[in-house]
């Protein structure tokens, strides 16, 4: 099965920045990807959190969404859009939704970023405060698609094993990432991380990521990569943008797990007795 992770630097025009993704995600089913994941932010990289709201769509229907709908579609790819800002009724603030389109371009799934990026980071000059223009999502993200079970995550929520466990738990045979890490954070534990969740679980991990300089005044630090079961990177983007792509051979994972049982080994979060 061939995963491919775009990586973009997008900017405050949303009909460029739509077009770039759809483009790369052409490009990573000429070359034979079946699921495409698109970066946080992909549509928008704001100037402030609450502007996301001046671009938001009602769930199900927008002219973004019609747009991923018909990249998946005329792709024929299983695409992992993600973040988009979906207007959440009552609220001024908004969901960071990561939406999942499947090869015939109906949508299978939506999962909401649970954990909000509210840090000040340390030894730099960055503060970040997500809360201020999203709803934190409270359902863990695993569907069935034709590219296999994944379980999908947004950026912060790399930082807790627990929700990969949760997915794991559901029957998730990948985990699909999309993200806009700061370079500090980045440079710190990006790939750390990418590599400890996907090694934990023995489960493989697709991680599309923003990149370079921003119109916005960020910098974020790129590194899309295609990691398997054992922690092994096997494809990468450090810089620039395109498209970071590599097959993923679940039936290896599958050895890897029987032949090295840690996850049957688990005791803690487990019924003892």
């Amino acid at each position: 099965m061939k995963y491919a992770a775009v990586q973009m630097t997008s900017e405050l025009d949303v009909a460029a920045n739509v077009a770039t993704a759809r483009r790369l995600a052409a490009q990573a089913a000429a070359q034979g990807a079946q699921l495409v994941a698109l970066p946080e932010n992909f549509a928008l990289m704001a100037r402030k959190e609450r502007d996301k709201r001046a671009i938001a769509e009602v769930d199900g229907d927008g002219p973004v969404q019609q747009q991923l709908a018909a990249c998946a579609r005329e792709c024929g790819i299983t695409l992992v859009a993600g973040t988009f800002p979906i207007r959440v009724p009552g609220e001024e603030r908004v969901a960071a939704a990561s939406l999942v389109y499947g090869p015939d371009g109906n949508r299978i799934g939506r999962y909401d970023k649970i954990h909000l990026f509210d840090v000040n980071v340390p030894d730099a000059a960055e503060s970040h405060r997500e809360s201020a223009g999203m709803v934190p999502g409270r359902a863990v993200g695993v569907f069935d698609t034709p590219a296999g079970r994944i379980g999908v995550a947004v950026c912060y929520d790399l930082r807790f094993p627990e929700l990969f466990r949760r997915m794991l738990d559901a029957g998730a045979q990948a985990f699909v990432v999309s993200a806009a890490f700061t370079v500090p954070t980045g440079e710190a534990h990006w790939h750390l991380l990418l590599r400890a969740r996907a090694v934990e679980n023995l489960c493989a991990l697709v991680a599309s990521a923003q990149v370079g300089a921003h119109q916005n005044g960020r910098q974020t630090y790129g590194h899309s990569a295609v990691i398997d079961c054992w922690g092994r990177v096997l494809a990468e983007l450090p810089s620039g943008v395109g498209v970071a792509m590599a097959e993923v051979d679940f039936e290896r994972q599958a050895r890897v797990r029987a032949e090295f049982p840690a996850l049957e080994h688990r005791v803690l979060g487990r019924t003892i007795g």
